[in-house]
Formats: structure tokens, C-alpha cells, sequence
């Protein structure tokens, strides 16, 4: 049986939305799919901005914890930016085949390094200029102080993601 639920949208308007096989008193809507909806909606903002650029707003975060973490094991990069190895992996072909970092075996024969190349960092410094033009301009929209606490939210919200994955796991 589909419910009907509600809630106020930050500009006054009210939302409705049809929520099927819920019972109880579930908090709606799904924190997953409102920050995925969220994550897209600002990956297109930040590529557009990048269009200029051969990156897009993922291969631009990966340079730059590559850039950070120079030498360290990919496995480092992964963690940092919260993805699988085998995703980050994927992300970096594209980079390797245009030149943009070297790969370098790590410590054992699985592990490997990576630095960004002399190319990669031309690219990287001027996708950078992009991406600081487009942050201030969101960032600003939203407000200083609202990013600030909005970020704490976020870094909350994924301690409390994690920390929900260990309770269930037990």
C-alpha cells in the first residue's frame, strides 16, 4: 500500500511524495538517494565549469590527492577520497593513457604509487582555477556560514552512516 508523505522545502513550498512498502516511522526521505540526487545535481555544475578542460570534476579530485599524497599507495588516495580501488583504478586509466600521472610500483607487487605528471599539473592548475571560480560561486549562493555548518552535517552524517554498518555487521 503507497502513503502519501510531506515535508516543507527550504523556499516554503511543501513537497509531496508517494512512499511505497514503508511502515512505522521511517524518516523520509532516503538520506542515500537525497545525497546521490545532490551529488549529481553538483557533478553537472562542476563539469560544466571544467568544460574547457579535458578533466572532469572527479578526475580533478583525484589529481589532487594524488598531488597531496605523492609516492603514498593508491590505497591511500582511495581511502581519502572514499572510493573502492578498483573504482579509483578505473578513474586513473584515462589519466595514465593521456599522460597525466605515472604509475609506480609501491612496496609489495600489489600496491602501486602514483604522481602527476609535468602535463597533469599544467592541467591541473588551470582546471583548478575553474574549479576555485565555480565553488566560490556556489559556496557564496549558499552561504559561508551555511556551507560551514552544512559540511559538519555532511561529516556527521557519514559517522553516523559508518558507525550504522558496524551495528548491523555485529
Amino acid at each position: 500500500m503507497a502513503r502519501k508523505g510531506s515535508f516543507p522545502h527550504t523556499n516554503g513550498d511543501t513537497i509531496t511524495m508517494m512512499y511505497t512498502h514503508h511502515t512505522g516511522n521511517v524518516p523520509l526521505p532516503c538520506a542515500c538517494t537525497s545525497v546521490k540526487k545532490l551529488s549529481r545535481v553538483l557533478g553537472r555544475v562542476y563539469d560544466a565549469a571544467l568544460a574547457s578542460s579535458p578533466m572532469n570534476v572527479t578526475q580533478l579530485a583525484v589529481l589532487r590527492c594524488i598531488s597531496r599524497r605523492k609516492g603514498e599507495p593508491l590505497m591511500h588516495v582511495a581511502e581519502e577520497l572514499q572510493m573502492d580501488r578498483s573504482s579509483l583504478y578505473r578513474a586513473l586509466h584515462p589519466m595514465m593513457r593521456d599522460g597525466w600521472v605515472e604509475i609506480g610500483t609501491g612496496f609489495d607487487a600489489r600496491s602501486r604509487t602514483a604522481v602527476v605528471s609535468s602535463k597533469g599539473n599544467r592541467l591541473l592548475s588551470k582546471a583548478g582555477q575553474r574549479w576555485e571560480k565555480v565553488q566560490t560561486k556556489v559556496v557564496e549562493k549558499f552561504g559561508r556560514r551555511e556551507w560551514a555548518a552544512f559540511v559538519a552535517s555532511l561529516e556527521k552524517l557519514r559517522n553516523c552512516a559508518e558507525a550504522a554498518t558496524l551495528e548491523s555487521k555485529r
